[in-house]
């Protein structure tokens, strides 16, 4: 008997998830098969490093037990996320979505919010730069494309 697939979208499922179902099924298993796989290496990486820092030994049952409880948290996450996205009538999950999820951990909301700021106000120096480039870019082609006019040419216009 074959396990139940966790589901990863809350809701209905669209049509090109319906669409990849027969043929793809066994493609999505393997991602999160793939993906549970990696959430288990970093998670015993992360243990291997408080248990050398504290001089503490952690069990393999306890590792599992911390990835599987972290790949489940991250299942509801992103359930949660989509489900605000989609409550704002939006298919693309932002940074207030992320800021919406943080809300009950002060800490993780502070931080999240400083980092929200930063990329923030990186990007916008971006376009700055970017503009002056264009504008800068635009003004030399323009000097360019004007010939002088000559006092025989001024002449003739009038």
């Amino acid at each position: 008997m074959a396990a139940a697939r966790p589901r990863l979208s809350a809701g209905r499922e669209t049509s090109d998830e319906r669409a990849m179902e027969p043929a793809g099924g066994e493609q999505r298993e393997l991602l999160i098969q793939r993906l549970r796989a990696a959430v288990h290496y970093t998670t015993g990486c992360l243990c291997q490093g408080v248990a050398e820092d504290k001089g503490v030994l952690f069990s393999k049952q306890t590792v599992a037990a911390i990835s599987e409880i972290t790949f489940r948290q991250c299942e509801n996450f992103a359930r949660d996320l989509e489900m605000f996205a989609r409550h704002a009538k939006r298919s693309t999950i932002t940074s207030e979505d992320v800021k919406l999820l943080a809300r009950r951990s002060n800490s993780l909301l502070k931080y999240i919010t400083q980092k929200s700021e930063e990329l923030a106000s990186s990007n916008m120096e971006q376009k700055e730069k970017k503009k002056k480039k264009s504008s800068a870019a635009k003004g030399k082609r323009t000097e360019e494309n004007e010939t002088p006019v000559t006092e025989s040419e001024d002449s003739n216009m009038a």
